[in-house]
């Protein structure tokens, strides 16, 4: 599976912005599909995860604010964010599990300023 990510950017305090995950070479079936953030000199932490049956989490810090969303048959994982703040700065990454596999696309920038 290949996993191609966008929609990364610079938005102000407060504003939105949609990231997208498009998987190929595979399928997305029977999996979990999330996203992950990295700020510098912070760990990779789970953002939001969503499985094939619709089950999500949500790290608490985003709560209300970020939505995921998939769809099985394009291939597709979306994370919308609102109200976002300067603390959700980093390099998002897309991510799908299925059982001991893991897959990473390549990080998108997201920044938001104060």
């Amino acid at each position: 599976v290949q996993l191609q990510a966008s929609g990364g950017g610079l938005v102000q305090a407060g504003g939105s912005l949609r990231l997208s995950c498009a998987a190929s070479r595979g399928t997305v079936s029977s999996t979990v599909m999330g996203w992950y953030r990295q700020a510098p000199g912070n760990q990779r932490e789970l953002v939001a995860s969503i499985t094939s049956g619709g089950t999500t989490y949500y790290t608490d810090s985003v709560k209300g604010r970020f939505t995921i969303s998939r769809d099985i048959r394009e291939k597709t994982v979306n994370l919308q964010m609102i109200n976002l703040k300067p603390e959700d700065t980093a390099v998002y990454y897309c991510n799908v599990k299925r059982g001991t596999l893991t897959y990473w696309g390549q990080g998108t920038l997201v920044t938001v300023s104060s």
